[in-house]
């Protein structure tokens, strides 16, 4: 009995968090690339990985987001790429 009402917290604690937000900073802009890089992540999870920000790191992003060599994705570092980028995390996030 005490393991189905924990069970049923749980679910009920699951579906009661909040869904990743958009980004409220500029596309492009260094705070953007912060939050990426926070909803992204493009390290290894031991503190290394590319600069936020760089050519290598549009490129991870690009990778994670399983749209690197699409037809559409414009060029990096353009205001296209970020809202493409931020539309294709929206898509990707439930």
């Amino acid at each position: 009995m005490r393991s189905s009402a924990l069970i049923g917290l749980i679910f009920l604690a699951a579906c009661s968090a909040d869904p990743p937000q958009p980004s409220a900073a500029e596309p492009c802009s260094p705070g953007w690339e912060r939050e990426v890089e926070t909803r992204v992540g493009t390290g290894d999870g031991q503190g290394h990985g590319p600069d936020v920000g760089s050519a290598e790191w549009q490129s991870v992003i690009e990778f994670r987001l399983g749209v690197r060599g699409n037809a559409d994705l414009p060029p990096r570092g353009s205001d296209a790429w970020c809202r493409y980028i931020e539309k294709s995390i929206r898509a990707k996030t439930p």
